[in-house]
């Protein structure tokens, strides 16, 4: 398997909204936000929670644990930099919490339903939140 830190890909936009999440994820940790209203988790990073349209939404950290919803394995990356470690598979993670987040599955065998918990990792010099399959 290729080594992803050395891995010559851009890295993710870093906004004043999405920040803490970014330095969570380069500190090992997933944060989620939570409508202090509604009190439902929400992923991706946004202003107005989706599920009652209040603007309480705050961070906290999610447990790191969910099931793969869905998966596709890349054989041709649209950015070039990727083409050295194909294939590799990104997926749909049902976070615990409930939301669900794209992320990148490093397991050799993703099957749909499949425990995973949150492997920080290394990929181009950042640390992003990957999943692996859980151990029993």
């Amino acid at each position: 398997m290729t080594d992803l830190a050395t891995l010559n890909v851009p890295g993710p936009t870093v906004t004043p909204l999405t920040a803490p999440f970014w330095q969570a994820a380069a500190e090992g940790r997933l944060l989620i936000q939570r409508c202090g209203a509604c009190r439902k988790a929400v992923f991706y990073p946004r202003e107005i929670c989706p599920h009652c349209w209040a603007d309480a939404l705050s961070w906290e950290d999610a447990g790191g644990s969910g099931r793969l919803k869905s998966f596709s394995i890349i054989h041709k990356p649209g950015h070039s930099g990727w083409s050295v470690a194909t294939p590799y598979t990104v997926g749909l993670v049902e976070l615990a919490e409930g939301p669900t987040m794209l992320s990148h599955i490093l397991t050799e065998d993703p099957q749909v339903g499949m425990a995973l918990t949150l492997a920080p990792t290394d990929i181009g010099g950042r640390v992003l939140p990957c999943f692996r399959q859980t151990q029993p």
